[in-house]
């Protein structure tokens, strides 16, 4: 809500400064009795320029209670109405139709919110075609025609915000920078972007957000504005923080902070609220650090029981590797010292393995997908060869002559 109700000061306070000088400084209780003088009939008698002070003093006291949005601000914008659009006075209905629109939009009755901004949208298009008052007997300027444009539609963004319909905002919204843009209104432009890094911010749109703040930042540091460099700077500390990277968050907020220092206690709910935020991130980075050290510390654990399995596996095959030399050495010194031991083939190893094993010549046949004639024409080929006579003197010759 905090966007909300800046975009509502802001556009509160650009077009209707020079049409309330003459009034601002009267006491709201000594004018509301200077009004209830004035009756019907004499409403009726009054000349132009006499009712024309009438409907400033009604809307005078309408922006006096714009604050609090309540009954009376609605009360004298219906009474300024009463005197305006009977005659024509678009600028004045304006006015009025838009704060009677600001109080119905407090009260969260959008829809009737809405039928008065168009009534404003109404009035500002017979102005841009021509219209005319007492006060501005030669019509409206372009630049008062822009600044309440611009106006309408930052106010007319709110709503559709507010209401959810968030690419209809940005429509408003964007239309709206144009216009500061265009005028080099740039504090104007400040809170404009801030409040759409707010918009985008909440919605979880971060990159979006952080442009929005950004640009915010930009006009606002242009503007010279401090308030609103406070404000743009606690925005992207803010997001910083929700997206983890609290160093960075905090780096803003202290900015923020610092600038909000130079202001009264009219910001002292936004410097608590920026105290609170580098509490938040302030606490989110000692988690990470814990988080980073405790990664630390299991990355050297794992990294120490890593060298370990290495230098065991390394140990293993080197012992493997020496037990097979060792092993290939008695080999080698078995043939030599039985140069009568001959060679086999594999398929002869394989089949004078199963007979060790004690394997019948239909078992191995079956076992090696070979025919029982073939597996006993292999069997007397191992007896010739090893100088055998049987079978089993065959096995015993093999396990002497380490064949197996």
């Amino acid at each position: 809500m905090k966007k909300m109700f800046l975009l509502l000061v802001m556009f509160s306070q650009t077009l209707w400064v020079g049409a309330y000088n003459d009034y601002r400084g009267h006491n709201l209780d000594s004018l509301e009795r200077a009004v209830a003088r004035w009756t019907p009939d004499m409403i009726d008698r009054a000349t132009d320029l006499e009712l024309l002070d009438l409907n400033r003093a009604y809307r005078n006291l309408m922006l006096g209670y714009s604050q609090s949005l309540g009954p009376k601000c609605e009360f004298y914008a219906h009474k300024a109405l009463a005197v305006s659009e009977p005659r024509g006075w678009d600028y004045a209905s304006l006015d009025a139709y838009r704060y009677i629109g600001q109080c119905l939009y407090g009260r969260e009755q959008y829809d009737s919110a809405m039928v008065y901004y168009n009534l404003a949208l109404d009035a500002l298009s017979r102005m841009e075609a021509g219209a005319t008052s007492p006060a501005n007997p030669d019509g409206y300027d372009q630049l008062t025609i822009d600044d309440t444009r611009s106006m309408l539609y930052g106010t007319l963004g709110n709503l559709y915000n507010e209401t959810g319909d968030i690419p209809r905002a940005m429509e408003f919204y964007s239309k709206a920078g144009e216009i500061f843009e265009q005028y080099g209104w740039n504090q104007s432009n400040a809170v404009l972007h801030y409040n759409i890094g707010e918009t985008w911010l909440d919605l979880g749109e971060t990159r979006k957000a952080e442009a929005a703040y950004r640009k915010a930042l930009s006009f606002a540091e242009t503007a010279d504005d401090s308030l609103f460099i406070a404000y743009a700077k606690n925005g992207l500390g803010r997001l910083y923080m929700e997206t983890g990277r609290s160093a960075r968050a905090l780096q803003y907020l202290r900015d923020a902070d610092e600038y909000l220092s130079q202001h009264d206690l009219d910001e002292v709910i936004q410097h608590k609220n920026t105290f609170q935020y580098m509490s938040m991130a302030l606490k989110q980075q000692r988690t990470q650090l814990t988080v980073i050290l405790c990664s630390l510390l299991a990355l050297l654990a794992l990294g120490a029981v890593a060298l370990l399995l290495a230098r065991r596996l390394r140990t293993s095959r080197r012992e493997q590797a020496e037990t097979g030399e060792v092993l290939e050495e008695t080999l080698q010194e078995l043939q030599q010292s039985r140069p009568d031991i001959p060679q086999l083939s594999a398929r002869e190893k394989d089949i004078l393995d199963l007979l060790s094993k004690g394997y019948t010549a239909p078992d191995i046949a079956r076992a090696l997908g070979l025919s029982h004639e073939t597996i006993r024409w292999y069997r007397k080929k191992l007896i010739a060869k090893l100088d055998a006579s049987n079978t089993a003197e065959l096995i015993s010759i093999a396990k002497e002559s380490g064949l197996i």
